[in-house]
């Protein structure tokens, strides 16, 4: 993606878009099965929800146009933490799952030659 594509959109919801498409083109390309996107509820949303293997990820996308605010990986603190696992145990009331569950975070920050991704898996633990 070019640089000026991404600044180019009229809010940052058109940038979270199109960050998020190029986030789960890469995912895909990890190995990672895509099971749904922007699942919302009350409580929360999720920005993607796959599977890696047999773990169930509960994924987080962030991306960073500069680093003016930090580098887009610090961008996931314990409040989002806490309403992304929010999120995910009501999906999992309504989706039940028999496997290991995880919560990913893949950041993206975008530079001269296009984005550059981080991928934590198991980022953080349901916080208390």
């Amino acid at each position: 993606m070019r640089d000026d594509t991404f600044r180019d959109q009229p809010h940052t919801r058109a940038q979270g878009n199109l960050g998020e498409d190029a986030a789960v083109d890469w995912l895909r390309q990890q190995g990672y099965r895509i099971r749904e996107r922007n699942v919302s509820s009350r409580v929360g949303e999720i920005d993607a929800i796959a599977l890696d293997g047999d773990t169930l990820c509960f994924i987080e996308i962030k991306a960073r146009s500069s680093r003016t605010y930090g580098a887009a990986v610090e961008a996931v603190g314990t409040t989002k933490q806490r309403r992304i696992a929010r999120a995910a145990a009501l999906y999992l009331a309504r989706k039940p799952f028999d496997g290991p569950c995880r919560f990913d975070v893949l950041a993206l920050d975008l530079g001269e030659q296009g984005w550059s991704y981080t991928l934590v898996k198991d980022a953080f633990m349901v916080p208390g």
